[in-house]
Protein backbone atom coordinates (compact mmCIF):
# COMPACT_ATOMS: atom_id res chain seq x y z
CA UNK A 1 0.00 0.00 0.00
CA UNK A 2 1.26 3.15 -1.25
CA UNK A 3 2.00 5.27 1.72
CA UNK A 4 0.18 9.17 2.06
CA UNK A 5 1.70 12.60 2.54
CA UNK A 6 0.72 12.51 6.24
CA UNK A 7 3.00 9.00 6.96
CA UNK A 8 6.02 11.35 6.45
CA UNK A 9 5.12 14.24 8.41
CA UNK A 10 6.79 13.40 11.87
CA UNK A 11 4.50 14.56 14.65
CA UNK A 12 6.82 15.93 17.81
CA UNK A 13 4.28 16.47 21.03
CA UNK A 14 5.09 19.64 23.11
CA UNK A 15 7.57 21.44 21.51
CA UNK A 16 8.57 23.97 21.54
CA UNK A 17 6.06 24.44 24.25
CA UNK A 18 3.68 22.15 26.07
CA UNK A 19 0.55 21.58 24.60
CA UNK A 20 2.28 22.36 20.92
CA UNK A 21 2.05 19.25 18.41
CA UNK A 22 5.35 20.09 15.84
CA UNK A 23 4.83 18.85 12.41
CA UNK A 24 8.55 18.60 11.55
CA UNK A 25 9.20 19.02 7.51
CA UNK A 26 12.34 17.49 8.06
CA UNK A 27 11.14 13.99 7.95
CA UNK A 28 9.36 14.36 4.60
CA UNK A 29 12.29 15.89 2.68
CA UNK A 30 14.99 13.42 3.85
CA UNK A 31 12.62 10.75 2.77
CA UNK A 32 13.40 10.51 -1.33
CA UNK A 33 9.28 9.50 -1.97
CA UNK A 34 8.51 12.08 0.61
CA UNK A 35 9.85 14.54 -0.99
CA UNK A 36 8.82 13.43 -4.46
CA UNK A 37 5.15 13.13 -2.72
CA UNK A 38 5.33 16.58 -0.87
CA UNK A 39 6.45 18.40 -5.11
CA UNK A 40 4.18 16.00 -7.15
CA UNK A 41 1.13 16.46 -4.95
CA UNK A 42 2.02 20.65 -4.53
CA UNK A 43 2.67 21.32 -8.24
CA UNK A 44 -0.84 19.21 -9.04
CA UNK A 45 -2.82 21.93 -7.05
CA UNK A 46 -0.66 24.63 -9.88
CA UNK A 47 -0.27 22.19 -13.17
CA UNK A 48 -3.26 23.87 -14.96
CA UNK A 49 -2.78 27.51 -13.44
CA UNK A 50 -2.03 30.55 -15.80
CA UNK A 51 1.20 32.02 -13.84
CA UNK A 52 4.68 32.80 -14.83
CA UNK A 53 6.55 33.75 -11.03
CA UNK A 54 6.59 31.69 -8.66
CA UNK A 55 7.18 33.40 -5.19
CA UNK A 56 9.08 31.44 -2.11
CA UNK A 57 8.92 32.13 1.18
CA UNK A 58 12.13 31.75 2.97
CA UNK A 59 13.31 29.39 3.47
CA UNK A 60 11.04 26.06 3.27
CA UNK A 61 9.21 27.95 0.48
CA UNK A 62 12.28 27.21 -1.30
CA UNK A 63 12.45 23.57 -0.87
CA UNK A 64 9.34 23.03 -2.28
CA UNK A 65 8.76 26.05 -4.77
CA UNK A 66 11.87 25.82 -6.71
CA UNK A 67 11.27 22.51 -8.18
CA UNK A 68 7.86 23.05 -9.04
CA UNK A 69 9.01 26.57 -10.73
CA UNK A 70 11.93 24.63 -12.89
CA UNK A 71 9.35 21.98 -13.63
CA UNK A 72 6.27 24.10 -15.09
CA UNK A 73 9.34 26.52 -16.45
CA UNK A 74 8.86 29.54 -14.24
CA UNK A 75 10.05 31.94 -12.63
CA UNK A 76 11.03 31.89 -9.17
CA UNK A 77 11.70 34.80 -6.27
CA UNK A 78 13.19 34.62 -2.83
CA UNK A 79 10.77 36.21 0.09
CA UNK A 80 13.63 36.69 2.67
CA UNK A 81 14.24 38.42 5.83
CA UNK A 82 15.33 41.75 5.91
CA UNK A 83 18.96 41.93 5.04
CA UNK A 84 19.51 38.99 2.89
CA UNK A 85 18.98 39.99 -0.59
CA UNK A 86 21.98 42.32 -1.76
CA UNK A 87 19.99 44.81 -4.62
CA UNK A 88 17.14 47.01 -3.86
CA UNK A 89 13.95 45.64 -1.99
CA UNK A 90 10.81 46.82 -1.25
CA UNK A 91 9.93 45.35 2.57
CA UNK A 92 6.82 44.48 4.54
CA UNK A 93 6.61 43.89 8.69
CA UNK A 94 4.07 42.04 10.55
CA UNK A 95 3.62 40.89 13.81
CA UNK A 96 4.35 37.62 15.34
CA UNK A 97 3.35 36.17 18.44
CA UNK A 98 6.18 38.21 20.87
CA UNK A 99 7.30 41.20 18.27
CA UNK A 100 8.11 42.03 15.04
CA UNK A 101 9.65 40.33 11.54
CA UNK A 102 10.38 41.61 8.40
CA UNK A 103 10.26 40.09 4.92
CA UNK A 104 11.54 41.42 1.59
CA UNK A 105 11.71 40.61 -2.21
CA UNK A 106 13.90 42.12 -4.92
CA UNK A 107 12.18 45.64 -6.64
CA UNK A 108 12.71 44.37 -9.69
CA UNK A 109 11.58 40.73 -9.13
CA UNK A 110 7.96 41.38 -9.81
CA UNK A 111 6.92 43.37 -12.75
CA UNK A 112 3.28 44.98 -13.30
CA UNK A 113 0.74 42.14 -14.95
CA UNK A 114 3.02 39.30 -13.50
CA UNK A 115 0.56 36.25 -12.18
CA UNK A 116 2.13 35.22 -9.11
CA UNK A 117 1.56 31.51 -6.46
CA UNK A 118 2.94 31.96 -3.28
CA UNK A 119 4.63 28.19 -1.98
CA UNK A 120 5.49 27.88 1.77
CA UNK A 121 5.69 24.92 3.63
CA UNK A 122 3.28 25.51 6.59
CA UNK A 123 0.56 27.54 7.49
CA UNK A 124 -0.13 28.71 10.96
CA UNK A 125 -1.50 32.22 11.69
CA UNK A 126 -1.28 33.71 7.93
CA UNK A 127 1.21 36.72 8.86
CA UNK A 128 4.35 35.87 6.95
CA UNK A 129 2.28 35.34 3.33
CA UNK A 130 0.09 37.99 3.63
CA UNK A 131 3.19 40.17 3.99
CA UNK A 132 4.57 38.44 0.92
CA UNK A 133 0.78 39.04 -0.86
CA UNK A 134 1.49 42.95 0.41
CA UNK A 135 5.42 42.97 -1.50
CA UNK A 136 3.79 41.06 -4.37
CA UNK A 137 0.13 43.70 -4.87
CA UNK A 138 2.87 46.54 -4.20
CA UNK A 139 4.80 45.77 -7.03
CA UNK A 140 2.09 45.10 -9.63
CA UNK A 141 1.86 41.46 -9.48
CA UNK A 142 -1.56 39.64 -9.39
CA UNK A 143 -1.70 36.38 -6.60
CA UNK A 144 -3.35 33.94 -8.41
CA UNK A 145 -2.75 31.04 -5.83
CA UNK A 146 -1.16 30.68 -2.62
CA UNK A 147 -0.21 26.72 -1.40
CA UNK A 148 1.30 25.29 1.39
CA UNK A 149 2.32 21.48 2.26
CA UNK A 150 0.13 21.50 5.51
CA UNK A 151 -1.40 23.86 7.23
CA UNK A 152 -2.89 24.33 11.16
CA UNK A 153 -6.09 24.98 10.70
CA UNK A 154 -6.86 25.62 14.55
CA UNK A 155 -4.47 28.74 13.84
CA UNK A 156 -6.83 30.04 11.53
CA UNK A 157 -4.17 31.79 9.08
CA UNK A 158 -7.32 31.30 5.70
CA UNK A 159 -8.73 34.42 7.68
CA UNK A 160 -5.21 36.50 6.63
CA UNK A 161 -5.72 35.67 2.85
CA UNK A 162 -9.62 35.65 2.34
CA UNK A 163 -10.51 36.81 -1.13
CA UNK A 164 -7.53 34.25 -2.37
CA UNK A 165 -7.01 31.10 -3.28
CA UNK A 166 -5.44 28.76 -0.68
CA UNK A 167 -4.97 25.33 -0.71
CA UNK A 168 -2.81 22.97 0.99
CA UNK A 169 -2.00 18.90 0.87
CA UNK A 170 -2.62 17.82 4.41
CA UNK A 171 -4.89 19.94 6.81
CA UNK A 172 -4.72 19.29 10.82
CA UNK A 173 -7.52 20.58 12.49
CA UNK A 174 -5.37 21.77 15.78
CA UNK A 175 -2.64 24.09 16.59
Amino acid sequence: MAKRMEDYVRTIPDFPEPGIMFRDVTSVIQDPDGLALAIDSMQAMVQDLDFNVMVGAESRGFIFGTPIAYNLHKSFVLARKKGKLPCETISETYALEYGTATVEIHKDAIKPGDKVVIVDDLIATGGTIEAIVKLVERLGGEVVKIIFLMELEGLEGRKKLSGYSVDSVIKYPGK
